[in-house]
């Protein structure tokens, strides 16, 4: 037999096969290889009698109805400390995950030539206050021999006027001592507040420029929701008003206060930015994945008990009451609220139920 002949013969057989277990799974899928239950026996198949069965009505129930929006995690207070000068570093006494207290050292800068300059404007104060004292004391001779008559009143004048500018070059020393006592400051960084080290950008003996961030801190005790809420949503938010969060993964529902509305919505997605705050669980981290639930009015549902359902293949399945019997029907599921189960569709209120009170099967 040619080869023709052979992919003439193998091509049906392949095409058969491939439909064959395409039926199967199907009938997989529709539970057709389950094991029946017969009507006889007492089983909860089609056909059984209602006697003796735990029998309940669905009823529909109003509830609060929600929607969502998402958001993350962020720090209210997070801090990005730079250097105001160009040195280098001689110290880095922090890393990433690190606590700190305020006012502790973080990071100190070569400051030599900053306690130079600290030096020689002191001595000009002390420079300028000896001219200071030197001319109030001319000043007041002149001042004194001036009442006598002893000199004439221009001589008073200009004493005094040199008297006037001592003082000026007094304060403006002064002044200059000031500055640089502030920018040796600037060689030490400091924490502004207690908090934890999120970001270290500096090891000893790099140099930093003006502007460069060293280190950035944040408070892990005051954390909040930022979500975008579209407008529509936002329109039954308040400031002050109290919202529910849910952080996805640690599970976690709290009840939040909403601290801030921005009053801008964003071109492209027609939502507005809400920040919600409140009390902090523990192992809650800045960038964490989160929902705002937010009450747009009730609405009604169906729930039944779960010990109602029963799976057979991939469906979902109740025993309904019909006269004597117990017809088995197929129904669609969704969400799971108090412990019970809510039915999109197969169900209407007022029919009758079974429920076993082992759980379904």
């Amino acid at each position: 037999m040619t080869s023709a002949g052979v992919r003439r013969l193998v091509y049906p057989l392949v095409l058969l096969g491939f439909a064959a277990g395409v039926v199967m799974l199907m009938m997989w899928l529709v539970g057709a290889f389950e094991p029946k239950i017969d009507a006889t026996d007492g089983g909860a198949g089609v056909g059984r009698q209602a006697a003796g069965a735990t029998i309940v009505e669905v009823v529909a129930r109003r509830i609060p109805r929600e929607e969502t929006a998402v958001g993350t995690i962020q720090p209210v207070h997070r801090v990005e400390l730079a250097s105001r000068i160009l040195a280098r570093a001689l110290e880095v006494n922090v890393a990433a995950g690190q606590k700190v207290v305020k006012d502790e050292v973080l990071v100190r800068l070569e400051d030599t030539d900053l306690r130079a300059r600290l030096a020689q404007t002191q001595s000009a104060v002390s420079q300028a206050q000896a001219a200071f004292d030197q001319a109030r004391t001319e000043e007041s001779r002149t001042r004194a021999a001036a009442e006598r008559k002893a000199v004439a009143e221009i001589e008073l004048e200009r004493m005094v006027n040199a008297l006037k500018a001592a003082e000026a070059n007094l304060a403006r020393a002064r002044q200059s001592q000031a500055e640089s006592e502030t920018v040796l400051e600037f060689a030490t960084i400091r924490s502004p507040m207690d908090g934890t080290v999120v970001d270290k950008r500096v090891n000893t003996g790099d140099t930093v420029s003006p502007g460069q961030v060293v280190v950035t801190i944040l408070d892990p005790k005051h954390m909040q929701m930022v979500a975008s809420v579209r407008e529509s949503l936002s329109r039954r938010l308040s400031v002050g008003g109290t919202v529910s969060v849910k952080v996805d993964v640690m599970d976690h529902a709290c009840t939040g206060t909403v601290s801030e509305i921005v009053p801008e919505a964003e071109g492209a997605s027609r939502t507005f930015q809400v920040k919600v705050t409140g009390p902090c669980p523990e192992g809650v981290y800045a960038g964490m994945f989160g929902r705002l639930s937010i009450p747009v009015g009730d609405e009604s549902v169906i729930l039944i008990p779960p010990g109602a359902v029963r799976t057979v293949g991939q469906m979902d399945c109740v025993d309904v009451v019909s006269g004597a019997l117990l017809v088995r029907r197929a129904v669609r599921l969704g969400r799971t609220i108090d412990g019970e189960r809510e039915v999109l569709s197969g169900l209407v209120p007022g029919e009758k139920i079974a429920v076993d009170s082992a759980g379904g099967r």
